[in-house]
């Protein structure tokens, strides 16, 4: 049997005005649009995870009762698992920055039918099956 990690991943969907917010990755990182998130760490539930890697990735600060669960994604990449939660906000604070400038250059509100040609496959997929209704979905990533 083979053996492969399992990872927990929060993620964030945040509205303001019709728009969601992205964070352009530096190029080293693949120079791709993505959304705000992480590992959820040790100790950690994942509305706490994302409100700390919300305000440490991009200056947004949210109360964990403000965040939905909206989707749940299965993905694998080789051996390996990763269960994504996406969480939902449309109440927010901060100052929008991308602090993390080794991994992130900017911080960009883009309209669901106006998406970057560069968002990262994942998001997209994540996109179009929240906007479907889905609230689970699987994603192979070769």
């Amino acid at each position: 049997m083979p053996t492969g990690t399992i990872s927990l991943k929060a993620r964030l969907i945040l509205y303001h005005r019709g728009r969601i917010l992205l964070l352009k990755q530096t190029k080293p990182n693949g120079g791709n649009y993505t959304l705000v998130g992480g590992t959820v760490e040790s100790r950690e539930f994942a509305r706490q995870s994302l409100v700390r890697e919300a305000y440490e990735e991009a200056g947004v600060r949210l109360r964990e009762r403000d965040l939905e669960l909206v989707h749940v994604l299965h993905k694998t990449i080789g051996d390996d698992h990763r269960l994504v939660l996406y969480f939902k906000a449309y109440k927010w604070g901060g100052e929008l920055q991308a602090k993390e400038t080794h991994k992130f250059k900017e911080v960009e509100w883009f309209y669901l039918d106006g998406l970057p040609k560069n968002l990262t496959s994942t998001v997209r997929h994540v996109l179009q099956q929240y906007r479907q209704g889905n609230l689970y979905s699987e994603y192979l990533k070769r």
